[in-house]
């Protein structure tokens, strides 16, 4: 991830592992990516323009091999879904589910979330934002590599709605616990629960997380919204 003011320059919230991209992926890439991608431009996004519609906007960082984008998108069409990835894999595989799906509230951006947040991103032009299990860096040497750092926390809020939502998720305890402080510390959000709140269904379980909840791990939903 690229430097935002007040992060080091230096650090990235992410490692940039090659990864198999599959021959279904590959497809997908060639054949759906022109439709449902979008280049990294550094210039503001109109998303009625990309969507041919209005509609509430929710941006989704990191999601991974894209099954829970995916699905959220499915179950709620009237929303519209943007997605920052920077794994080719990754993309590959929600571009699948677009096209098997027959999904057209969802394009994809393969590009650093700072950038995207900073140069293509308005103020106030989210419903919603959704972070789901970024990397824990367990060691705590390596914590300061965590994504949720106030800087983040303070341009995620900044491209909030007034009532739109952050809900982030993690399933490391310690990383629950910094989430908590951040997010409770930054003055243009608000906690929806005391602390933890139950887990929405704009966040669909995924099969890692099942298997995870069937040998006792904890998972731990955070959901704010902005004032």
């Amino acid at each position: 991830m690229t430097a935002h003011p007040g992060m080091h320059p230096r650090i990235r919230s992410y490692v940039l592992r090659a990864g198999r991209v599959g021959s279904g992926q590959a497809r997908a890439l060639a054949d759906i990516g022109p439709l449902y991608r979008l280049p990294y431009q550094p210039g503001v996004l109109d998303f009625e323009a990309v969507f041919n519609r209005r509609a509430p906007r929710i941006l989704e960082i990191g999601f991974g091999m894209g099954e829970g984008l995916a699905e959220t998108a499915a179950a709620h069409p009237d929303h519209d879904y943007l997605g920052v990835e920077v794994h080719t894999p990754g993309v590959g595989a929600l571009l699948k589910q677009i096209g098997e799906r027959g999904l057209v509230n969802v394009r994809v951006i393969q590009h650093d979330a700072v950038d995207v947040l900073t140069h293509m991103l308005a103020p106030a032009s989210l419903a919603g934002l959704h972070i789901f299990f970024p990397d824990p860096w367990h060691k705590k040497r390596h914590h300061k590599r965590r994504l949720i750092q106030p800087p983040l926390v303070q341009l995620l809020a900044s491209r909030l709605q007034p009532g739109g939502y952050i809900h982030l998720a993690t399933d490391w305890q310690d990383y629950a616990g910094q989430m908590l402080a951040v997010l409770s510390a930054e003055p243009l959000l608000r906690n929806t629960v005391a602390d933890y709140a139950p887990r929405p269904d704009t966040r669909p379980l995924t099969k890692f997380e099942q298997r995870g909840i069937r040998l006792g791990h904890g998972v731990w939903d955070l959901v704010f919204r902005r004032i």
